[in-house]
């Protein structure tokens, strides 16, 4: 994946090359600046950091809070909740301190929130009995919330208070967890002043999870009573499915006074890994329940929310399915739709997990996050910029009509239009280009029927080569994908389901750099292939969905991990929810023929705009 700033910095260079103008201090380029905040190696006494939360004080100091892990990087041991301040916008750093020390037992998941009126810093931990063995907790797991208070800007700390009457209902036995994340205090409307943080929760039957809880918890009077408000609830069979598990709630209010809960969707059967809800009454009720968002690229991963202005930004892993990319992605209209991977702002190309956003007085934003060149575990970075840095309404490339009226794709990398088998054609480079079709309701094929179709053309490169891959990545993600291996000879396909995967090959790769027309089925439970008219490749399809958990990715010339990219042409590509019949096939080959019936993409690829 190509990073936009790159595309950002040639804008800039060019918009003061035309006008002519000499770039003042106060028109200074974008800037971005980061530190390794925690770090075995420069905090002696743990093995490990992780779980970062950040705020900034009434007085304009940052706290960053982080779980210290003693023994190891498990989540289970001995953990205690850590601080380093500073006083002057996240240049410099205090030393490590100790704010709640686990004495072998789990002290995590830190919410620390700030009451402005009064100065007071609350900061919430769960807590539970420490393993040596790092296993999980066991269920039920009793999982105990408590608060305390800083009245001098995180000097110290009060004694914590276990708040598990006011915080928790009676039911969530199974597990609990705050945040971890920033919590907020409204500004607007009727709660103004009202402390909200989010939290999931779990019902058990007495050995299994039966039931989770997502929800919000909220203050009236500066962190010194609790109680449990808006609460969306699912319930699950023990070892079988469900449609959504929103956790790791994070929190903003929007310009109404609304607040926004963002969760991270584990393992649910709707398309998605983040989910989302809205109250308008001050976190006491849910508006608008926990719903998923297709296209929200992520993987199952803590995030933040933050409001800047007139737009929300939402940190994590911009990954489909691993810990990695950490990328700075904006929303204007209040989390309706965000921007995608190309128009975020990458971080870091190195691998990151949980992270927290920050508002810095002036016109700074923090970002807190765990990366690593090797592990998203090695430390705890913080990084530093301004609003510039995002860019505003980024450009998501340029288009190229989908004539079936779904959604246009998106073709990237500086690819062109060349002549085609039937008009034009786009052709991609093998280095970055690609076409990314953004999600519309109508493509997800789900359990059922479906035809993939196209024409192809390459072979100036003997390396493996995607055509098109649908959904995840991984062994076990959702997903239909086929690609080109001249090296070996062959045209092969994958799919995987959650009933495991299965995949046919042809016995040539067709890479003579000639126009060739492909077809991929699944129809009766079988997966069939055919090329120029002909059957080349059959077997059993995995049953089930190809289109579920993950976030919704359509893509064309490369693996979703930027790998095996395409050096060749594609035209008329085609995508339909049913199988085609071998008429149709042939017709949409010999005459390119339309077959509107059940097609939710259809790219000819005769023009790009923008």
């Amino acid at each position: 994946m190509r990073m936009r700033t790159l595309g950002r910095w040639a804008a800039l260079v060019a918009l003061v090359s035309s006008t002519l103008l000499a770039v003042s201090p106060a028109q200074a380029e974008p800037q971005l600046d980061q530190q390794v905040l925690f770090k075995a190696a420069q905090d002696p006494g743990y093995s490990c950091f992780r779980i970062p939360a950040i705020v900034e004080s009434a007085h304009g100091t940052l706290l960053a809070f982080a779980e210290g892990r003693v023994d190891n990087c498990g989540d289970t041991g001995d953990i205690d909740l850590v601080l380093k301040r500073s006083t002057d916008g996240g240049r410099t750093w205090s030393p490590l301190q100790v704010v709640n020390r686990g004495g072998g037992d789990t002290h995590g998941n830190p919410v620390p929130m700030v009451d402005r009126r009064t100065g007071r810093i609350v900061l919430i931990t769960t807590y539970n009995k420490g393993r040596a063995d790092d296993k999980a907790c066991d269920v039920p797991c009793p999982r105990t919330p408590h608060s305390q208070y800083s009245d001098d800007d995180g000097r110290t700390w009060s004694t914590p208070v276990d708040i598990s009457a006011q915080a928790k209902l009676p039911d969530w036995d199974s597990w609990y967890a705050s945040g971890p994340v920033h919590g907020i205090q409204l500004t607007r409307g009727r709660h103004a002043g009202r402390l909200v943080f989010g939290v999931n929760a779990e019902t058990s039957d007495g050995t299994h999870s039966i039931e989770n809880h997502a929800g919000l918890v909220y203050s009236d009077d500066g962190g010194r009573s609790w109680h449990v408000g808006a609460v969306n609830s699912y319930p699950h069979p023990v070892g079988g499915t469900y449609t959504q598990k929103p956790s790791e709630v994070t929190v903003a209010e929007l310009p109404d006074g609304s607040i926004y809960a963002g969760g991270r969707e584990q393992g649910g059967t709707d398309i998605g890994n983040r989910d989302s809800a809205i109250s308008r009454d001050g976190g006491e009720t849910f508006t608008r329940s926990f719903t998923t968002i297709p296209d929200l690229v992520t993987p199952m991963v803590q995030g933040s929310i933050l409001r800047v202005g007139d737009r929300l930004l939402f940190s994590s892993p911009s990954d489909t399915d691993r810990r990695r990319w950490m990328m700075i992605r904006s929303s204007y209209d209040n989390g309706r739709t965000w921007e995608n991977a190309e128009q975020g702002t990458q971080i870091t190309t190195d691998w990151s997990g949980y992270s927290d956003l920050v508002r810095i007085s002036g016109s700074k934003i923090g970002l807190m996050y765990e990366g690593g060149a090797v592990d998203a575990r090695d430390e705890i970075r913080f990084a530093r910029f301004d609003e510039s840095y995002l860019g505003r309404h980024n450009s998501a490339g340029p288009s190229t009509p989908d004539v079936s009226g779904h959604a246009d794709a998106r073709v990237l990398g500086g690819a062109s239009v060349t002549p085609g088998r039937f008009g034009g054609a786009v052709t991609l480079d093998g280095v970055d280009d690609y076409v990314r079709v953004p999600y519309d309701p109508a493509q997800p094929p789900g359990d059922g029927d479906l035809t993939w179709t196209g024409w192809f053309r390459y072979g100036a490169t003997k390396g493996n080569q995607v055509l098109f891959w649908l959904g995840g990545m991984g062994t076990t993600a959702p997903q239909l994908w086929l690609r080109g291996e001249p090296a070996n000879h062959r045209l092969i396909a994958m799919m995987t389901t959650a009933a495991g995967s299965a995949s046919i090959t042809s016995a040539q790769a067709y890479d003579d750099q000639a126009w060739h027309h492909v077809a991929l089925e699944r129809t009766g439970g079988q997966l069939l292939l055919w090329v120029d008219g002909v059957q080349v490749a059959s077997g059993a399809a995995a049953a089930g969905s190809v289109s579920q958990t993950v976030s919704f990715q359509l893509q064309l010339g490369q693996r979703l991990d930027n790998q095996f990219r395409w050096n060749g042409s594609f035209d008329e590509v085609r995508f339909y929810r049913r199988a085609l019949t071998t008429s149709e096939l042939d017709a949409i080959r010999v005459r390119n023929a339309p077959a509107p019936a059940g097609q939710v993409l259809r790219l000819p690829f005769d023009r790009l705009h923008g």
